[in-house]
């Protein structure tokens, strides 16, 4: 009797050990892949003051877009995601809507886009957002896997027995990005 008793404690201590370290592995992955949006977005910030540069010498009327575009910018680059997600999606998806404002602008600039400076950085800048679409992605999937195994039994009393937390937000697509748009606003 006391043999199948060690058995079962052994068991248990095994089951619990490997969820524990499962826990962990994923939510140290979803930390990677918050980490993965910041590098990103980092990348975005410092490649939207050369298209305002380049831009601006064609673009005199959209002074304030590109006023309003900085001032973002600068806001989120003092976010991290990693450390409070909810904050720094809010100005991301702010940043992002003034961003399709800013492409649908120069629309109206054939100069401007035909420039092959402009080309060239337009082109950069599609990469980068490609990049940061696949970064959500990552995050995502990672934090599903998470909230998965910290929500379903036995994960769940594990979970809740060494204080994993499965609590930060899913980037979703902001309100404004699943509107279809009005381009005759930016038409002059």
């Amino acid at each position: 009797m006391n043999i199948i008793l060690g058995i079962i404690a052994a068991v248990i201590v095994v089951g619990f050990y490997g969820i524990y370290v499962s826990l962990i592995k994923k939510r140290n992955k979803v930390k990677e892949a918050s980490s993965g949006i910041d590098v990103q977005l980092k990348k975005r910030y410092d490649l939207i003051p050369n298209l305002l540069q380049m831009a601006q010498k064609f673009m005199t009327h959209e002074k304030d877009l590109m006023t309003e575009i900085v001032r973002l910018r600068s806001e989120a680059m003092k976010k991290s995601f990693n450390e409070n997600p909810q904050e720094t999606i809010k100005v991301t998806e702010e940043l992002d809507a003034r961003l399709k404002d800013f492409w649908l602008s120069v629309e109206n600039y054939p100069d401007l886009k035909s420039n092959q400076t402009m080309l060239q950085a337009m082109q950069s800048f599609n990469e980068v957002e490609e990049h940061i679409a696949a970064a959500r992605r990552f995050y995502n999937a990672a934090l599903n896997e998470l909230k998965n195994t910290a929500e379903i039994f036995p994960g769940n009393i594990v979970a809740s027995i060494v204080g994993v937390k499965a609590d930060m937000p899913f980037f979703e697509a902001e309100a404004a990005a699943k509107e279809r748009i009005d381009v005759s606003r930016f038409m002059k």
